[in-house]
């Protein structure tokens, strides 16, 4: 195939850096805001992000969990509450101290020194401890349990080196927050989020994990537990796409989160908490692109068809754009994975072919061309993004099709080009997990002997804690390699501790990670 000319740059294997940049400009999903680790996203990427909040809010209400909005602006006094919460989180706090600004005199402006803020704010990096009060003024009786919350928000995490979508300062997420009488209903609650997140990545993202608990070190700060579902990205990475943490009743007794049960004794409620970001769509752009722009899974994508006329300013122009809006009209009449079509016919001014390309590097799932002959043949020409080379001739793989038949079959196509995307991810993430490693001197030549993209290996270890696990971190971290999670469904272990030698309990996942 090296008679194919990409519609990008830079190939994945000569720069996977360098290519996700590209992609995220030629896809016309952010730009930079000129606002120090902030984003603008466009209307290609935030119509993804809409699909998925959809989608997952679909499951989120249907668990029995009700939106909520909480303020964006948190008193500092409420993280002292919680120690290890606020050490985990205290690099990355913004910070508002003033609530005026006057002239300096030299054209410029200051804060005010005289407006200085009683009490410092902090710009929400996350919210456990604000709807943590909330919580203790709405519960006060075992009737009131469980109390399930979620939020669509912003949040900020002021970031030293960034990178759109995967690491900015701001970014937007939902939260859920939970709260329960027993520690196994808030379990039973920490596991359903998980099992949520899963099937919604793997689903409607296309994008296959595994899902399984954090080692102690890399726990949710405050958390007893917290559980992950871990992605592999093209470049052999591991992406943390979703979390979901047991917080014992640490937060309730920072907060006053208590119940009063049926026998009349005060209880603290267990808590939760769980949330996923607009990262998910970096993960996307690194599953599913390719060296010619970004491949959007049908589930997500915010077009499913697009509909490309050929005019060429001639009196049968407005023949095809009719015949283009009875497609459309057809089209968009049909059902395809639980919802009609969404089909967008691009009547906006250029000419098809470069428009073709616009929508192949945007990744639209299936693109259609009609000219005046595909007209009167009544056909459509139809190229499907996920197959969009011919391996024989290195040209567009364009498929002609008579029109009724395409509209019957669009449905089918659409719900097959999602599968063909997960199963062609999941072949090539179990293609790239090593088993078999005993020792932990294996491990690093592998890494070091592997290229640039090795992927994951999976070891036995016997968890260890405390200076033990410190040792094992430092370890890790002399090779840029961590712990990703204990696999949920891992097979049984047979051998010894890599790191100790001791017996090992459990499987872990080591791998290179964003």
């Amino acid at each position: 195939m090296s008679n194919i000319r990409h519609a990008l740059n830079v190939k994945r294997e000569d720069d996977f850096a360098k290519w996700y940049q590209e992609v995220i400009a030629a896809a016309d999903l952010a730009e930079e805001s000129g606002v120090r680790g902030c984003m603008v996203i466009k209307p290609w990427g935030y119509g993804i992000w809409e699909r998925v909040q959809r989608l997952m809010d679909d499951r989120i209400k249907a668990a029995g969990v009700s939106n909520a909005y909480f303020p964006l602006f948190i008193p500092l006094a409420n993280f002292e509450r919680e120690a290890a919460h606020v050490e985990g989180f205290a690099k990355e706090m913004a910070v508002v101290t003033h609530h005026r600004l006057i002239a300096d005199g030299k054209g410029g402006l200051i804060p005010d020194p005289e407006a200085k803020l009683e009490e410092p704010l902090v710009v929400r990096p996350t919210s456990e401890t604000i709807i943590g009060d909330a919580m203790a003024r709405w519960v006060q009786s075992w009737r009131d349990l469980p109390l399930m919350l979620n939020q669509w928000a912003n949040v900020v995490r002021w970031e030293m080196r960034t990178r759109m979508f995967l690491r900015t300062s701001e970014f937007l997420w939902q939260e859920g927050h939970t709260a329960h009488a027993t520690r196994e209903e808030a379990l039973e609650e920490t596991h359903r989020a998980l099992e949520m997140y899963r099937a919604c990545v793997e689903e409607d993202l296309a994008m296959p994990v595994i899902a399984g608990e954090k080692p102690e070190n890399e726990r949710f700060p405050g958390a007893d537990e917290t559980w992950s579902i871990e992605a592999m990205m093209q470049d052999g990475k591991a992406l943390q796409a979703g979390t979901s943490h047991y917080l014992g009743t640490n937060f309730a007794k920072a907060a006053g989160i208590q119940y009063q049960d049926s026998e009349g004794t005060q209880q603290y409620c267990h808590t939760t908490s769980w949330g996923t970001s607009t990262r998910m769509i970096g993960g996307v752009v690194m599953t599913h692109g390719d060296d010619d722009g970004l491949r959007v899974p049908p589930r997500i994508a915010p077009h499913q068809i697009v509909i490309l006329p050929m005019l060429r300013d001639k009196p049968e122009d407005e023949a095809v754009i009719a015949y283009c809006e009875d497609l459309r009209a057809a089209l968009a009449d049909q059902w395809s994975m639980g919802e009609k079509l969404r089909v967008l016919f691009d009547k906006t001014p250029g000419k098809a072919t470069a428009k073709r390309w616009d929508w192949v590097r945007k990744g639209a799932p299936v693109i259609i061309e009609v000219g005046p002959r595909d007209m009167e043949e009544g056909k459509v020409a139809m190229l499907r993004r996920d197959r969009l080379w011919n391996a024989d001739n290195g040209k567009p793989n364009m498929h002609f099709t008579p029109r009724d038949e395409f509209v019957a079959a669009a449905a089918a196509l659409l719900e097959e080009i999602q599968i063909s995307l997960f199963e062609e991810a999941r072949a090539r993430r179990d293609a790239n997990i090593t088993r078999g490693l005993t020792q932990w001197s294996e491990v690093t030549d592998f890494f070091a002997s592997n290229g640039k993209y090795p992927g994951w290996v999976e070891v036995q270890w016997a968890k260890p804690t405390g200076d033990a696990l410190e040792k094992v971190v430092e370890q890790l971290k002399g090779e840029k390699l961590t712990i990703r999670n204990v696999p949920r469904d891992g097979e049984p272990v047979d051998g010894t501790c890599i790191f100790t030698g001791a017996p090992a309990v459990e499987r872990i996942l080591v791998a290179r990670a964003y």
